[in-house]
Formats: C-alpha cells, sequence, structure tokens
C-alpha cells in the first residue's frame, strides 16, 4: 500500500495512488541532481536561468485552471483561492527571472588598506532537498525552487502525500520549460529515505516548511550532517486590536485573516487580542461576519477535521466558551470562535489549523504585547490602529519575523517570509529568498 494518494477531503475515499519511490529511485534522483549541478548549473549564466524560469511562469499562468483543479481534488481548496495560488506562484517565478541577474550581481567591498580590490561573488552550492506540505502545494515549491534554481543550485523535491498529482504536474512543467533532466526532480520519499538524502553528501542544504515536530526532525539530522537548513514551520500569529476607526472594517479583516485557504494557512491570524473598550462591539460582530464569510470547503482531510475537533472539545473543556455553534460533518467544520481561553487551557499553547478564532479581552497597550508574545511561536502578526505612532512602536515589540499593520492579504513576491522562536529560521521569498543556499565567495587581488 502506498503512502502517496489522492483522497478525496471530505469522504476520505481513495481517488488515486502512486507508487513509493524505492531506494533505486532515490540514489538515481540524487545522481541526476549532482550531474545537472555540475554540467548545468555551475556552468550556466543567471540570464540563461533566468529564460527557463520565466517559461515555468508562462506555463503556470496558461495552466492556470487545470493545476487548480488537481489541488481542489488533493486537499479541498476552493477553486478561485486554488487559482489565485497558481498564478501567485507564477509571479514568484517571474519575479526571480527578472532580478537573477541584479540579486547575483558582484558585491564590491571598500578595502581599508586600498590595496587591490575585493569583492564578493554569489555561487550555487549545488544540490538541496526540499520537503513540501500539502496547505499550499503549487505556492511553497515556488518560493523555495524559484530562487534556488536562479541561483544555480539543482532541486530534489519530496512533497506531502497527499499531493502526488500536483507534484508530478510541477516536475513536468520544469521540464517542459526546458530545465535539463535532474535540475528539478520530484520523488515520491518515505522519512526514512528522506533521512537518507539529507545525509548525503550529494544534498548540501534542505529547505522544509511544516510541522514544528518535522522541522525539529530534519533539523536534527542536518546538524549531525553539517547541513544548512531553512525552516518554516507553525505559527499561532496574533491580531491585535487597539483601537479602530472603521470597527466593521477591521472585523471583515480579521475574519479574512482567519478563514483563507479554510483556516489552515501558518501565518493566518490565529489569536485576536481586543482591547477592553472594544472588546465585547469586536466579539458579536466577529461572531456574525465569521458565519457570514463561513468557507464552503472541507478542510484538508477528514483526519485533520478530527483533530480541530479534539482541540475545540477541549478547549471548551477546561473553561472556554465557544460562541458559534455547528455540528462537523466528515472534514466540513463550522467556525468556531472561543473566549476565556486561559493560560492554563491546552488552547492557550496550540496552533488551531481550521477555522476556529481564539479572543483575548486585554486592558492596556502593554498587556496586549505581552500576551501576543506568550506564545512558542513567532511567524507573522496584526496590528489594527489608527494611531501611526502606536503601530511603530507596538511593531517593534512583537517577537515575531513579520508585522502587517492596519490589513491583511498584504504578502508580495517581494516581502521576505520568516519566523523566529519555534516558528523557524532563514527566510524565503524578496531578495533574501535567493540568499539562503549561495556560497558568498570572497575573492580580493592583491595588485
Amino acid at each position: 500500500m502506498t503512502d502517496y494518494a489522492v483522497h478525496d477531503p471530505s469522504t476520505g475515499e481513495l481517488v488515486q495512488s502512486y507508487p513509493t519511490a524505492t531506494d533505486a529511485d532515490i540514489s538515481s534522483a540524487l545522481e541526476r541532481a549532482s550531474s545537472a549541478y555540475r554540467t548545468w548549473g555551475r556552468t550556466t549564466e543567471p540570464k540563461e536561468r533566468a529564460a527557463l524560469i520565466t517559461r515555468v511562469a508562462e506555463l503556470h499562468e496558461e495552466r492556470a485552471d487545470e493545476l487548480a483543479d488537481i489541488i481542489v481534488r488533493e486537499m479541498g481548496k476552493p477553486h478561485d483561492e486554488a487559482k489565485g495560488e497558481v498564478e501567485f506562484s507564477a509571479a514568484i517565478y517571474r519575479y526571480y527571472a527578472d532580478n537573477a541577474e541584479s540579486f547575483l550581481a558582484d558585491e564590491p567591498i571598500d578595502l581599508l588598506d586600498g590595496t587591490g580590490d575585493a569583492l564578493i561573488r554569489r555561487r550555487p552550492v549545488g544540490v538541496l532537498l526540499g520537503i513540501m506540505p500539502w496547505n499550499f502545494p503549487y505556492y511553497q515549491v515556488a518560493r523555495f525552487a524559484g530562487p534556488n534554481l536562479a541561483v544555480g543550485n539543482t532541486i530534489v523535491l519530496k512533497h506531502a502525500p497527499q499531493c502526488p498529482e500536483s507534484a508530478a504536474a510541477i516536475e513536468a512543467i520544469f521540464a517542459e520549460a526546458g530545465f535539463p533532466d535532474g535540475a528539478y526532480v520530484n520523488v515520491y520519499a518515505t522519512n526514512d529515505q528522506v533521512a537518507d538524502m539529507i545525509a548525503s553528501p550529494i544534498v548540501q542544504g534542505v529547505s522544509l516548511t511544516g510541522s514544528e515536530r518535522a522541522g525539529a526532525a530534519v533539523a536534527e539530522i542536518a546538524g549531525r550532517n553539517l547541513k544548512k537548513v531553512v525552516l518554516e514551520l507553525g505559527g499561532s500569529d496574533p491580531f491585535i486590536v487597539l483601537g479602530t476607526d472603521d470597527l466593521d472594517a477591521t472585523v471583515t479583516a480579521a475574519a479574512q485573516a482567519r478563514l483563507g485557504n479554510t483556516g489552515q494557512a501558518c501565518n493566518a491570524g490565529k489569536r485576536f487580542i481586543v482591547t477592553d473598550e472594544l472588546f465585547d462591539d469586536f466579539v458579536a460582530a466577529f461572531k456574525d461576519k465569521l458565519t457570514e464569510l463561513a468557507p464552503a470547503s472541507p478542510l484538508s482531510s477528514v483526519t485533520a477535521a478530527e483533530r480541530l475537533a479534539e482541540q475545540v472539545d477541549a478547549a471548551v473543556a477546561a473553561g472556554a466558551e465557544l460562541h458559534t455553534t455547528g455540528e462537523r460533518e466528515g472534514a466540513f467544520f463550522p467556525v468556531g470562535l472561543l473566549t476565556g481561553v486561559t493560560p492554563e487551557n491546552p488552547a492557550f499553547r496550540e496552533e488551531l489549523f481550521g477555522p476556529v478564532a481564539t479572543v483575548f479581552r486585554v486592558g492596556s497597550e502593554d498587556e496586549a504585547v505581552e500576551l501576543a508574545n506568550d506564545t512558542p511561536y513567532g511567524l507573522g502578526s496584526y496590528v489594527f490602529t489608527p494611531d501611526a505612532e502606536q503601530a511603530r512602536r507596538v511593531a517593534e515589540r512583537l517577537d515575531v519575523g513579520m508585522v502587517f499593520v492596519n490589513g491583511v492579504d498584504a504578502d508580495g513576491v517581494e516581502l521576505p517570509f520568516g519566523g523566529v522562536k519555534r516558528s523557524g529560521f532563514g527566510r524565503e521569498l524578496g531578495r533574501y529568498g535567493m540568499d539562503e543556499f549561495v556560497n558568498k565567495k570572497l575573492i580580493r587581488t592583491i595588485v
């Protein structure tokens, strides 16, 4: 029985299975990627690689509906969101194609003694292993593969077991775009095979987007083998409401922050921290808005819905109040709003991966910041206030990798993405996404 399969997210019914890679398949994938690095990655110019990446972007755009349909089948994403993901992925590839030459340009160094010259030349490091999750099957791959292929690294990609069809479609696009054999290789690998690949001398770095547990396991193996890793893990992002000139607009933004991708995003707003004077009105309006905007799509699987139900039930049993009602039907999960979550409640420390929000009442800005930082995670955050000075002050005090002030859905291909604490380390997107797996080679010439 294979580990890689497409199941109908709402019923769990098997749609199609895919054979897991053999050890020989894994060995071949690594050798092909290594060969492509030697003969293509380290010998081509950025302009040549950029032309291929541009074609990858074009193929995503041309096949947006077809590619969207695949992930609707795999993980239940609404079609309009799925198509938007494909188009955003295309924008990522195009961004790195357009900027590869400037981002990789030699960087002169001013020498203190004035003798000769020196520069930093960015060069590829070799074969990279990518381990990707199910919640954004195209976007997660794009932000890893786009910048690294632009650098000249080659990619072995292990996708989530429930995304084998999209994984195959991405590999086919790279081949059709003209990348040489081995530049991008998809493998349906087991966890044991992943561990062996990380340890292989062929692999020079690893990027993982996934759970905290998976990140810790990958980092442990990579550390033993002296491999650099980039980890984008979980989040419990605070959405802080300190004031508003338009409560309805703020509540709408809060609902959008919580419900995107049916609530299954690491950087979604999850903990809503509201000042005392706004709390009651916010909760009443937020409940109505969540109900109004409730997703019609299932969670990624029945198992995911069962896990979320267990967390909500445990939160209520520990004293929290559930303000919204509805019954779970398979993978279809009703929107939820929890208040009264105390530090002793398990929901205070957990990430709720689905359309359930927790709302907290605070008496001051200081209390809001303290509560926002009282989490093992540190991915993103949202601050809503009409006071620009307050926004700057609070943004500075938050222990997170990203702060969005008075707006949601404000991600961009040019903006670096990543977190601190148990949300991981390293950055993707923007020019920083191209700087993670490069050899910043110093060349000094004495005249």
